[in-house]
């Protein structure tokens, strides 16, 4: 199944991938609250390494619109993931942002032909052609 209107559904898709990576970027920085009152406890690298990607995640929703934008948000995907090793809730967190992403793909697959393909401008219509 393809959509009637590519460019449309492309910038939809686009708008809702933007909206799970901020997302991730906000759920990111609740990790350093858990992590503070388990284990170790919060270092500053760990510190760090959260708000770093907090800041990349949600910038990366602003890359949507770009043809990158879709392969840098999936990269983003696995260490959205590895913050399970700071705190084990994040490996359910992270595991369900991860699999809407991955149903974000599958459904942009459907309705565009390819999950990373930004679709193309259809040409103007011509009533002499």
């Amino acid at each position: 199944m393809t959509a009637p209107d590519p460019v449309r559904a492309g910038r939809a898709l686009g708008g809702a991938a933007a909206a799970v990576l901020v997302l991730e970027g906000i759920a990111t920085l609740f990790v350093p609250r858990g992590i503070a009152q388990s284990g170790p406890g919060l270092t500053g690298p760990r510190l760090a390494f959260l708000l770093a990607l907090a800041a990349v995640l949600i910038l990366a929703a602003g890359l949507q619109r770009r043809p990158q934008g879709l392969v840098v948000g999936t990269v983003l995907q696995v260490p959205l993931l590895l913050t399970g090793l700071l705190n084990s809730v994040m490996w359910i967190v992270g595991g369900a942002f991860v699999l809407i992403w991955l149903y974000l793909l599958h459904v942009r697959k459907d309705l565009l032909g390819s999950p990373f393909a930004h679709p193309a401008a259809p040409p103007p219509d011509r009533p002499d052609a």
